[in-house]
């Protein structure tokens, strides 16, 4: 059975910048945003808050969201959480590997990195993403 220290080991290994917001919490930088790994058995828990859903063009933040859900994203997935847009992944903590764990951030850092500007733009703001929630 893995546990948080199973994390913590894969992401010393993958040489990522972390800091632990609490015992089973760590908070990735990434480039574009921090990402939050949540160990709650028998679940990690990946996330980022990209930020408010906004008001102008909802139609097609949301039309451009789901058709990156479908064609960009393989481990993750964009959604809302109240107003606010998400990316986020869950992954079985009981079989979790390295390469499993590496392939989820590496996702999330290039959809950060390539598809951040347009959802902000759509969302009407530029501003900088959330602190992370797990």
């Amino acid at each position: 059975m893995r546990s948080n220290k199973d994390v913590e080991a894969y992401l010393l290994r993958m040489e990522k910048v972390w800091n632990e917001a609490d015992p089973s919490t760590y908070v990735v930088q990434l480039d574009g945003a921090p990402l939050a790994l949540k160990c709650a058995s028998p679940l990690v828990l990946a996330r980022v808050e990209i930020g408010p859903a906004g008001t102008q063009s909802r139609e097609k933040l949301f039309e451009h969201l789901l058709r990156l859900n479908a064609t960009a994203l393989v481990h993750s997935a964009y959604g809302l959480d109240g107003d606010t847009v998400t990316l986020s992944a869950a992954l079985e903590m009981e079989n979790l590997d390295y390469n499993e764990l590496e392939a989820v951030i590496a996702e999330f850092d290039l959809a950060l990195g390539q598809q951040l500007p347009k959802i902000r733009e759509l969302a009407g703001h530029h501003a900088p993403a959330a602190k992370p929630r797990a």
